[in-house]
Order: C-alpha cells, then sequence, then structure tokens
C-alpha cells in the first residue's frame, strides 16, 4: 500500500504579484519576476510563515526579502496548493497584489536577478503554471485599486458579566487587548493613513495601537455603532461611502451587527459577490475600490483566536 498525500495543507506561504506603472508608459502596468538560483527558475516572490506570523505579515516581508522593495497590499489574488516535491505534503500559497512603494533591487542570497515584465511578457517567463496563473488573475482586474479596510471590534467579555456597565464604555478585555495589539502589523500591511472608529469604547481600543503606530488621531463616527446605525442605516452608509471617496487608507472600526449590512448592501449595489465569513471579532475585511466603485472584498481572519 502506498502513502497518500493529506487532504489538508501542512506548509504555509505568502507571496505578491508586486506592480508598478510603467516608467515609460505610465498608464500600464509592470511586475515583479525574480529568478531563484538555487532552483534556477523565475518565479514570483515567496516563502514560508515564520513562527506567529501571518500570510499577510509573511508577503509582505517575502516581498522586501528577495525585492528589496517595501510594498502595500491590495486586493487578495487567491492561493494555489501543490505537492511538496519528494515529500507526501501539500503546501498553500497565499497571494496579494502588493504595489512597489519604495527600495530598489540588490542581488542576494535567495534571488540574483528580478526583471519588471508586462503581464503577458510575465506568464511566458515564469517557470511554473501555478505563478501564471496568478498572474493571470491579477490582470483580471486593474491593479491600482484605492483600499478600505472596516474592523470588527476585538473582543471585550460579555455584558451580562456586569450589567452595572454602560455598554457604550465597555473596554477590550485581556484577549481582546493582545488581539489589537496583533492586528497593527497586518493592518500596517495595507499603508493605513487614517483611523475611525464607531463611539464605542471597545471599538477605539481595537484601532489605538495602530493609531499609536501612525501617530494619527481616531476620528470617531457615531453613525456607526450598532444602535445608531439600526435606527438610520442609511445616514451609516453615506458615511462610510464618503469616507471610501477621501484620499488616504481609511480604517473603520465598527461593531458586529453593522458590517454584514454595510457591506452586504454594498456589494449588492456594486455588483460584487461577498466571501463567507463568521464576521469575528478581531476581524478584518480588506475593501478595494476602482473610480468610486467596490470592485472587491477581502475577509481576513484576526491574527489571533477571537474565542466569540
Amino acid at each position: 500500500m502506498t502513502d497518500r498525500i493529506p487532504v489538508q495543507p501542512s506548509v504555509f506561504a505568502a507571496g505578491a504579484v508586486l506592480w508598478r506603472r510603467d516608467p515609460a508608459e505610465p498608464g500600464r502596468f509592470e511586475i515583479a519576476v525574480v529568478h531563484r538560483p538555487g532552483y534556477d527558475d523565475w518565479s514570483l516572490p515567496k516563502g514560508k510563515l515564520e513562527v506567529d506570523e501571518t500570510p499577510i505579515m509573511a508577503a509582505v516581508r517575502e516581498v522586501g526579502e528577495e525585492t528589496g522593495f517595501h510594498a502595500r497590499l491590495g486586493r487578495q489574488l487567491g492561493y494555489v496548493v501543490y505537492p511538496v516535491p519528494g515529500r507526501h505534503r501539500l503546501k498553500r500559497v497565499d497571494y496579494w497584489a502588493a504595489e512597489a512603494m519604495t527600495g530598489r533591487f540588490r542581488p542576494n542570497r535567495e534571488v540574483d536577478q528580478l526583471r519588471w515584465l508586462h503581464s503577458a511578457e510575465a506568464v511566458h517567463e515564469l517557470s511554473y503554471p501555478m505563478d501564471q496563473q496568478i498572474v493571470r488573475r491579477f490582470g483580471e482586474m486593474r491593479p491600482d485599486t484605492t483600499t478600505m479596510i472596516v474592523v470588527r471590534h476585538a473582543r471585550a467579555g460579555s455584558r451580562a458579566h456586569d450589567d452595572s456597565t454602560d455598554d457604550r464604555i465597555r473596554p477590550l478585555d485581556a484577549s481582546g487587548r493582545r488581539q489589537a495589539r496583533a492586528l497593527v502589523p497586518n493592518l500596517l500591511a495595507f499603508g493605513p493613513t487614517h483611523v475611525h472608529s464607531a463611539d464605542r469604547t471597545r471599538c477605539v481600543q481595537t484601532v489605538a495601537p495602530l493609531a499609536e503606530v501612525l501617530d494619527t488621531p481616531i476620528q470617531l463616527e457615531p453613525t456607526l455603532d450598532d444602535e445608531t446605525y439600526a435606527a438610520d442605516p442609511a445616514a451609516g452608509r453615506a458615511r462610510a461611502h464618503r469616507l471610501a471617496a477621501k484620499r488616504g487608507i481609511r480604517v473603520l472600526c465598527s461593531q458586529g451587527q453593522v458590517i454584514p449590512d454595510l457591506l452586504a448592501d454594498w456589494a449588492a449595489k456594486d455588483g460584487v459577490s461577498l466571501p463567507p465569513t463568521r464576521n469575528a471579532k478581531g476581524s478584518m475585511y480588506v475593501l478595494s475600490l476602482y473610480d468610486g466603485r467596490l470592485v472587491a472584498v477581502d475577509h481576513t481572519v484576526g491574527p489571533l483566536p477571537s474565542a466569540d
């Protein structure tokens, strides 16, 4: 009897389609492909997750290590699963579109060449069909989308444990505070510039560590807490749309009854499918918009368990 490859992946990695505007034709885009001398192949920048690292964090780190560029993530491009050569294990690699912001390539231990190519050229150059598949998916939608991130607040215990506490000021519990801190590097991967929060203590505390790192104030959003939104959902939806239309990359923290309705209405309006999700505490939704329209919604569970 022969051993069988396990059904579930046991090795996890992440990477990105790193892109920039063509310096000669700013209306076109180039993507980076890298040559790995150890394998003598042409690949997209990617690598295995380190201990306590999420795929989002790994994608940014691997791009930096292999290409020398600091990347700002955008929409998610899905994942591929394949057998690890010579081992009875499966490997999963998650990919994002990532804009090259600053930096320059220098040959290193893993990568000795980098080429900037248009998508069709890159598909021809890449050594593996799975990388080619990701590049084709990248080409299905413009990469120069704008991003808004909607976060559900982290754990705050149960109001039933202390009926005397005004629910508006119920704070995060110890697990929630850990979730809030762990969210920071995952949010930073998308290059946030502004922080917004429903007018609830647990929402403000969820994004406070991010605001501290960015050295920016948290702007309160009174139309986007559960009770106010339920009374006037149109006002909450309009406010979220206005935030998305502003310059910069906005992070908005809200509550469990607001987020599903807000996103469902928005997605229906712009013809976008929403990913299946439990809307767990500490999870985040990455909204990609182009020319004022929502074009994709990606959901990422929190970096730490929610235990809702």
